[in-house]
C-alpha cells in the first residue's frame, strides 16, 4: 500500500537512479578532514598538478599562467568546511501537480509537526524530489513507514576531488547537489525563491510598471576550488507580480495613468476588446489572488469573455440559473460596484469578480523580461564593485549560516569573515592597427579603451547609393531635421569626429521617404529602393537603407525591416530610434558609422601582427568559430535556433554567420557539419580571392571552436559529439588543422561575478591615477585573468575579465578547455573586436561584452537572438520578443514547417557582418572596448 503523508497531500519514498535500499555504502578513509582538508596538497599559487590516474571531462590543467602583471583580487566567495561524514539521500516524491512552494511546506510540516521523532535532526529538501538527511531514518520494519530508504552518499569523494585526487564522477556531483540543497534549505522555507536565488520578504523593491516590480535577492552556490570548497554569494534581481488590488495591477499592466483609472474600462461595453483581454489573460494566468471577504486563495486560469452581470451558471441547490453579479449580491448582501467588468476564472470553472480580488505579494513572475523593462532592470541591478560587495555582505548577514539548523545538522561550517583573496594577472593588450594614412597607424589600448582620433579605418567602404525611410510622423521628424541627420552622418563617416576615417559617401542627397508604420513595411522599403534606382538612372538599388523608427511600438517594424532588407533584398539596413536621432551629437553618428561599415563589407581595425603573432600569423593561420544554441521560452513548443560564426580573413576581423532551425530544446547542434563546412569554404574563398593566398595554403592550420551555452553536465556530450563532427568536416575538405575548444560560460550562471582589487578597504578604494590595479570605475582592468584559488581542482579552466568597466560591476567569463590539439598551456595572448555598442551593461552581463567576439552575447548569440527576423512577419509564424508564439492554424506547426518558413540572409549580405549592431537604439560611448581570449 502506498503510504501517504499528512498536511495537505500525498508523500511517498521510492527508489531513484537504481540505488540499493539498505545499509549505507562504506568508503576508504579520508586523508585530512575539516578545515585542513586539501592543505598542503594543491593551493593557490602551487605548481602541483593533478595525478595521472584522475580523469577530466575536458583538458587537464597543464599548469598555471605567468604572463602579465601579477595582482591580487577579492572574490565574492566564502570558504566552506566540509566534515568527513555520510549524507543520506532519500527520494521524496510529492504530488507532481503541487507547486514547489507547497512541496517545501509539506516537507517542513512532515519533519517538524507530523513526525519530528523520525526526522531528528531535520534534513534539507530541494522542493522537488531530493531529501538529504544527516542521519539514517528509522522507518520501522521494511523501511516503509513513510518512505523507502534509497542510498547514502559520502562526502569523502568530494573532499578528494577538491584535492585533485579524484575524478569528478557521479558521487562528486551528487555531493555538490546535496550541499547546495542544504545551504538553501533555510532561505526557501521563509522567502520566495527561484532556483538558487531567494528574495527577502522585506527586501528592496522597485515598481517598474507593466504589472511588475523588481525585488533585490541573493544567490548562493557551492563550487569546487583547488584544495577547498567555496560558497559563492551574489546579489540577484527577481521579477515579481506587483501586489495589490487586481484592478490596480491591471491598470499598471496597461500603463494607465492614475487620473484615468476607471475600473469600468475592463468591460466589453467600454471597448475592452478581445486582443487586450487576451494580453491581460496571458499576464494574469497562474497568478494567486485572495478573494474578499473570506480571503480564500485561488489561482487565475483565464478571464471570462463577458462581465459578471452576463456570466450565468447553474445553481447546485434548488436548480435554476443566476449570474455571478447576482450571486455575489445575495451572498454579501450588497451589489457589485462594477458588475459589467469581466471575471477571473479558476481551472475548475469558478468565476470571481475583478473587484473582489487582490494579488498576493511574493509571487515571482516566471516569465522572460518584457523588452520594455530591460533598461529599468539593468538600472536596478547595476552597482559599483564596492557597493555590490556591501550588498553581498548584507546578504551574508541575512543568510546567517551559523544559525541555520540545516547547516549545523550536517556538520558544515561557512567562514563568513573576509571574502576570499586569490592571485590574478593582468595581461598586456595587443596593439591595434588602423588603415593607411593614419597619423598613428598602431595604438595600444589603455584600460580596455583607446582613442580613435586621427585614425583611418582599416578597410573603409564607399557608400554610392542609399535611402532613408522614416516611420515617424513628419510633424515629429520633418524634412529639415532629416536632412540635418543626413549631413551629420556623412560628416561622421568622412571627417568630423573620426578624423579622415576614410568612409566616402558618393550620394550626398539620398532619397527620403516617409512610410506608414501601420501599413505593409516591406512595401515601403521596396518603394524606397525603387525610388533610389530611378533617381540614379537605373545604376542599381541602394547599398544601405537607414530606417528611423518611432519611439514606441517599433519592434514589429524593426523585424519587418530586417526580414525584407537582409533576407529578401540582400541590402544592409540600420535602424535608429527617432528620439535618439533628434538629439544626437556627432559621437552618436560616429557610432552609427562604425556599425554600418562592417555591414557593408568593411573592416574597422585589426590586431597588429607583431604584437599578436600567435593570433595573426599568415604562415600558421587561425580560424575562430563561435557556436551557440537559443532555446524557446518556458512553455513554448517552438524550435531552437543554432548559430555558428567564424572569421574568414587572416586578421580574424571579418566574420560570416550561419543560422539553422532545429528540434526544440536540443542542446547539441544537429547541423553543425554543414554550418562549419560553409564557414570553412567561405574562409578559403576569401583568402584565395580577397587576400590572393594560393589555394594550397588557403586553409587554416589552427581552429579555435568556442562553444557557448552548455552547462558543465553537457561538456562531455559536446566534446564527444560536436568535436567529432568538426573533425569529420575537416577530413572531408582535406584540411589538416589542430583544434582547441574552450567552452566559455557567462559567470552569471556561476555567480563568481565580482573581482575587486585586494585593498585594505575596498569600500573606499580609489585607484591612483595611472594605476594598473583597477580602472577608473573601481573594477579590475580589462585582461584580468584568474587561474588559481577559485578554479577547478582537475580541469583546465580560468576566469577572464575581458572588458573595461564603464558602469556597475564588470563580470568575468569562465572558460573550460574541453579539447586542445594546439597544446595551449596558458592565456598568453589577446585579441579584439570592433566596437559595437548595443546596450553596454557589464553590471548584469546581458550584452556581448563578455567573452571573445565570436561567442557569448556576441556574434553567435546575436545571430541566434535575431532568428525571428528570418520569418515573414505577415505569415502565420508569429514571433514575439520574449518567446516564439504561434497563432491561428499555425499552432500545430512541426519542425519541418518552421524550417520551410525560415528564410536565410540573401545576396552579398550572407558574406557580411549583417548582424552587427542590430539595435534600433544604439548607445554611444566615448571609446570602443577591449577583448581578450584564449590563444
Amino acid at each position: 500500500m502506498q503510504p501517504r503523508g499528512t498536511r495537505g497531500g500525498p508523500f511517498r519514498g521510492a527508489p531513484a537512479g537504481g540505488g540499493r535500499r539498505g545499509a549505507p555504502q562504506e568508503g576508504p578513509a579520508l586523508v585530512g578532514r575539516g578545515p585542513s582538508a586539501g592543505q598542503g596538497i594543491l593551493q593557490s599559487g602551487s605548481t602541483s598538478l593533478t595525478p595521472a590516474q584522475v580523469l577530466a571531462t575536458g583538458v587537464k590543467r597543464p599548469g598555471f599562467g605567468t604572463a602579465g602583471t601579477r595582482t591580487r583580487v577579492v572574490v565574492n566567495a566564502l570558504e566552506m568546511t566540509v566534515p568527513d561524514r555520510m549524507i543520506y539521500h532519500y527520494d521524496a516524491t510529492v504530488d507532481k501537480t503541487f507547486p514547489p512552494r507547497l512541496n517545501v511546506q509539506l516537507i517542513k510540516a512532515l519533519q517538524h509537526d507530523t513526525a519530528p521523532q523520525i526526522f531528528n535532526p531535520v534534513g534539507a529538501y530541494d522542493s522537488r524530489s531530493n531529501l538529504y538527511m544527516p542521519n539514517r531514518l528509522n522507518l520501522g520494519a521494511g523501511d516503509s513507514r513513510v518512505m523507502l530508504l534509497l542510498i547514502s552518499k559520502d562526502l569523502r569523494p568530494l573532499l578528494r576531488f577538491s584535492q585533485g585526487k579524484q575524478t569528478q564522477d557521479e558521487d562528486v556531483l551528487t555531493a555538490f547537489t546535496a550541499l547546495n540543497i542544504i545551504i538553501r534549505a533555510d532561505p526557501i522555507m521563509n522567502h520566495p525563491f527561484n532556483v538558487r536565488s531567494f528574495f527577502p520578504i522585506n527586501g528592496v523593491r522597485h515598481a517598474v510598471g507593466y504589472g511588475f516590480e523588481l525585488v533585490r535577492g541573493y544567490f548562493q552556490s557551492v563550487r569546487p576550488a583547488i584544495g577547498k570548497i567555496l560558497v559563492n554569494v551574489d546579489i540577484s534581481t527577481g521579477l515579481f507580480f506587483k501586489p495589490g488590488l487586481l484592478f490596480e495591477v491591471a491598470f499598471d499592466f496597461f500603463n494607465v495613468p492614475g487620473d484615468r483609472r476607471d475600473p469600468s474600462m475592463f468591460s466589453s461595453r467600454a471597448g475592452f476588446d478581445a486582443r487586450r483581454r487576451r494580453d491581460l489573460q496571458r499576464f494574469l494566468t497562474g497568478v494567486r489572488v485572495s478573494v474578499a471577504p473570506s480571503n480564500r486563495v485561488i489561482v487565475i486560469s483565464r478571464l471570462s469573455d463577458v462581465g459578471a452581470n452576463e456570466f450565468s451558471f447553474s445553481l447546485r441547490e434548488g436548480g435554476g440559473r443566476t449570474t455571478v453579479a447576482e450571486y455575489f449580491r445575495q451572498q454579501q448582501n450588497q451589489p457589485l460596484q462594477y458588475p459589467s467588468v469581466l471575471c477571473v476564472m479558476t481551472s475548475r470553472g469558478s468565476a470571481i469578480p475583478f473587484e473582489k480580488c487582490t494579488v498576493l505579494p511574493g509571487q515571482i513572475a516566471r516569465k522572460q523580461i518584457p523588452p520594455e523593462l530591460t533598461e529599468q532592470m539593468m538600472n536596478f541591478s547595476r552597482k559599483r564593485p564596492e557597493e555590490r560587495m556591501d550588498s553581498i555582505r548584507h546578504g551574508i548577514q541575512l543568510l546567517a549560516y551559523g544559525q541555520s539548523e540545516y547547516i549545523r545538522n550536517f556538520g558544515l561550517h561557512i567562514n563568513t569573515g573576509p571574502f576570499l583573496e586569490t592571485d590574478s594577472r593582468t595581461l598586456n593588450p595587443p596593439q591595434l592597427r588602423y588603415g593607411q594614412g593614419s597619423s598613428q597607424p598602431t595604438v595600444v589600448p589603455r584600460f580596455g579603451a583607446w582613442n580613435m582620433m586621427d585614425k583611418k579605418l582599416f578597410k573603409p567602404i564607399n557608400i554610392e547609393r542609399w535611402v532613408v525611410v522614416v516611420f515617424e510622423s513628419p510633424a515629429k521628424v520633418n524634412q529639415t531635421r532629416v536632412r540635418g541627420m543626413i549631413k551629420d552622418y556623412i560628416n561622421a563617416c568622412r571627417s568630423v569626429v573620426l578624423v579622415s576615417v576614410g568612409v566616402s559617401v558618393t550620394e550626398q542627397d539620398p532619397i527620403v521617404r516617409y512610410g506608414n508604420s501601420q501599413g505593409d513595411i516591406s512595401t515601403e522599403i521596396k518603394a524606397a529602393g525603387q525610388d533610389c534606382v530611378k533617381k540614379n538612372s537605373q545604376k542599381g538599388g541602394p547599398d544601405l537603407v537607414i530606417v528611423i523608427l518611432p519611439d514606441h511600438g517599433n519592434s514589429e517594424i524593426y523585424r519587418a525591416v530586417k526580414y525584407f532588407g537582409d533576407c529578401v533584398m540582400g541590402v544592409a539596413t540600420q535602424c535608429l530610434k527617432a528620439s535618439k536621432c533628434l538629439k544626437a551629437n556627432m559621437q552618436y553618428w560616429a557610432n552609427v558609422c562604425l556599425k554600418t561599415n562592417p555591414k557593408l563589407g568593411g573592416v574597422n581595425v585589426v590586431p597588429d601582427e607583431q604584437s599578436a603573432s600567435r593570433l595573426v600569423d599568415p604562415s600558421n593561420p587561425v580560424i575562430i568559430m563561435g557556436a551557440d544554441v537559443m532555446h524557446p521560452a518556458p512553455g513554448s513548443s517552438s524550435p531552437s535556433f543554432t548559430s555558428v560564426v567564424g572569421n574568414v580573413d587572416t586578421n580574424v576581423s571579418k566574420y560570416v554567420a550561419t543560422l539553422k532551425v532545429q528540434e526544440s530544446r536540443v542542446e547539441i547542434i544537429m547541423d553543425l557539419k554543414s554550418m562549419v563546412k560553409s564557414i570553412l569554404l567561405n574562409y578559403k574563398d576569401y583568402r584565395e580571392n580577397a587576400e590572393s593566398i594560393p589555394k594550397a595554403s588557403s586553409a587554416p592550420k589552427r581552429l579555435i571552436f568556442l562553444r557557448d551555452g552548455v552547462s558543465e553536465g553537457q561538456f562531455a556530450q559536446v566534446r564527444d559529439e560536436e568535436l567529432k563532427k568538426l573533425k569529420e568536416v575537416c577530413a572531408e575538405l582535406g584540411i589538416k588543422v589542430n583544434i582547441t575548444s574552450p567552452a566559455p560560460q557567462l559567470v552569471q550562471k556561476l555567480r563568481v561575478s565580482s573581482f575587486l582589487p585586494a585593498d585594505s578597504d575596498t569600500r573606499s578604494f580609489k585607484p591612483p591615477q595611472g594605476s594598473r590595479v583597477a580602472d577608473r570605475t573601481g573594477n579590475m582592468p580589462a585582461g584580468t585573468v584568474v587561474d588559481q584559488g577559485i578554479t577547478n581542482p582537475v580541469e583546465f579552466d580560468f576566469y577572464l575579465q575581458s572588458h573595461a568597466g564603464l558602469i556597475g560591476t564588470s563580470r568575468p567569463a569562465h572558460y573550460n578547455v574541453l579539447y586542445d590539439d594546439n597544446k595551449f598551456t596558458l592565456v598568453t595572448a589577446s585579441f579584439w573586436v570592433d566596437v559595437d555598442t548595443k546596450g553596454f551593461y557589464p553590471s548584469i552581463g546581458l550584452t556581448r561584452y563578455r567573452v571573445c567576439a565570436t561567442c557569448y552575447a556576441t556574434y553567435a548569440d546575436i545571430v541566434c537572438a535575431r532568428a525571428k527576423n528570418h520569418f515573414d512577419p505577415s505569415s502565420n509564424v508569429m514571433m514575439s520578443d520574449t518567446a516564439t508564439q504561434i497563432s491561428g492554424s499555425a499552432g500545430g506547426m512541426d519542425l519541418a514547417s518552421y524550417q520551410a518558413a525560415y528564410r536565410p540572409v540573401s545576396g552579398s549580405m550572407a558574406r557580411r557582418m549583417y548582424f552587427m549592431s542590430c539595435s534600433p537604439n544604439p548607445t554611444c560611448f566615448e571609446k570602443p572596448v577591449m577583448f581578450f581570449s584564449l590563444i
